[in-house]
């Protein structure tokens, strides 16, 4: 492809150079730079992103044959000048993919709890009734059948747009795919034309990147207002909203496409009644817009419950049979890392989970004190350089619904930890009964709860789930909480 023709695709630009030059990618890290990519000089996003005109002598140097700026950069190479370099690169980038987009059913979850789950929910109902699907998420990206792991959960565009491409070349039909606040703000999916958006629930998160919450959920609501403003019975466009959330209104205003509601309280296009929880499962009638009928989930929680009807609705959507959705969701017994079951034959039950919002940890610690026939013991931490109001609130929320609790490190990163759990204890100081323990080494931490528990305890570990690392400071090291978990009870056993 010729530097001109992207060129082309602006109104409002600037070029210098010789725009004849071939572009063999896209790449906006200067480290990954392969000979005759087109190097895009995204601006900074202060505390997230350094602007990478600083590096675009860089790119040149590692093989880059032309630059995308907004400003100019003394360096010798073909330029095309634009008003938005990252708004331009989601531009570049479908058409250099050749909108792939266009060529599946794109899916896309947001919301602040639970988009993983309802993602691999969504993709098994509609894998196990015969369609291709592909998977993009916090847990990985599954091309084919394989599934890669990923660094962000939204990808930048380039790879994104990649990676639709590669999902395509394989036929697949149907892409599930989690979309962040940051990635809707940032433009990752800009370009992207979506099918259905589902909406799972809205509560404090990443306030340290949006600043406010109203600035949070405008991010989420861009996901629904891009899903166009035409009606056509050859592109339809579904908005799935839960109805229970008190800011459904909000993205019901922001939308135009047909709205497909679920919830629990009130009577919804699809609705959970006559719920039975235990710590086995969920037993519970579904009434929907095509029928009705009974299911028994293997999963725990009602938020599960939740997941469970955005999954119904997206797959009913689509055509697919309430007896086939039945026997998928039949066969799902844990997502990686959420409320994950940790068994060696021990007598107690361990659960790590992702939970790492005040809302995602009410819900946990709630649902296990549903069905808890003795002491909750909770291990959790908070991240470093991320939201540093919720710490207190998740504090209290781990006092309140536990019997004991071991504050420790989550992911650190350049923060000092016992500054960070020195945040959290701060909302156990106010409920004098709390009874917990300070231990920032978090493999002595789960080592810790473990031991001390007895017969029909509940341990929960949450805030990492389905990670395998641990930020400290500028260095990742190898770490799973379920991993060291089951270390230990094969140690306590023995």
């Amino acid at each position: 492809m010729r530097l001109k023709e992207i060129a082309n695709l602006f109104m409002i630009k600037e070029t210098q150079g010789n725009t004849d030059v071939d572009i063999t990618g896209l790449q906006m890290d200067s480290r990954k730079i392969e000979q005759g990519n087109l190097f895009i000089c995204v601006p900074a996003i202060e505390g997230f992103l350094e602007d990478r005109h600083l590096f675009a002598a860089e790119a040149v140097r590692n093989g880059a044959a032309a630059l995308v700026v907004e400003r100019n950069v003394d360096i010798n190479v073909p330029k095309i000048f634009v008003k938005d370099a990252r708004r331009a690169m989601a531009v570049i980038a479908s058409y250099f993919f050749n909108y792939p987009s266009d060529e599946l059913k794109l899916i896309g979850i947001t919301g602040t709890n639970g988009k993983t789950t309802t993602s691999f929910i969504i993709e098994k109902i509609f894998s196990d009734y015969g369609f291709n699907t592909g998977l993009m998420g916090n847990n990985g990206v599954k091309i084919a059948q394989q599934m890669y792991q990923t660094d962000i959960n939204t990808q930048e565009p380039p790879i994104l747009q990649g990676n639709l491409r590669k999902m395509r070349d394989y036929n697949t039909d149907y892409c599930v795919m989690e979309v962040s606040s940051q990635g809707l703000d940032m433009g990752r999916v800009t370009g992207c034309n979506f099918r259905t958006a589902v909406f799972t629930n809205l509560t404090q998160d990443h306030l340290d990147y949006h600043h406010s919450f109203d600035e949070y959920k405008d991010a989420k609501g861009l996901l629904f207002s891009k899903l166009g403003n035409s009606f056509t019975d050859k592109d339809m466009k579904y908005a799935i909203l839960n109805e229970d959330d008190s800011h459904f209104e909000y993205f019901k205003k922001v939308t135009s496409a047909e709205i497909i509601t679920y919830g629990i309280n009130n009577q919804s296009d699809v609705t959970a009644k006559s719920i039975r929880m235990t710590s086995q499962g969920i037993h519970l009638l579904i009434n929907t817009f095509k029928g009705d009928v009974e299911l028994d989930l293997q999963l725990i929680g009602r938020f599960n419950i939740y997941n469970s009807l955005a999954g119904i609705a997206a797959a009913l959507v689509e055509g697919i049979p309430l007896d086939s959705i039945k026997r998928s969701l039949s066969q799902i017994k844990s997502i990686d890392g959420r409320m994950e079951i940790i068994d060696e034959g021990q007598d107690f039950l361990v659960l790590v989970d992702y939970a790492h919002t005040p809302d995602a940890l009410e819900n946990v610690l709630k649902t296990v004190k549903e069905f808890a026939e003795n002491n909750v013991i909770t291990v959790f931490g908070c991240g470093g350089d991320r939201d540093k109001a919720k710490r207190p609130i998740m504090g209290e929320i781990a006092s309140n619904y536990s019997d004991f609790v071991v504050m420790t490190s989550d992911n650190p990163r350049s923060e000092n930890p016992l500054e960070i759990i020195g945040d959290i204890e701060k909302g156990f100081k106010e409920i004098s009964s709390s009874s917990y323990e300070v231990l920032v080494n978090r493999e002595e931490v789960i080592k810790r709860a473990i031991n001390m528990a007895n017969s029909k305890d509940v341990v929960i570990i949450a805030g990492k789930g389905h990670e395998t690392y641990q930020i400290l400071e500028d260095k990742s090291i190898e770490f799973d909480d379920r991993a060291v978990a089951r270390n230990y009870l094969i140690q306590k056993e023995c």
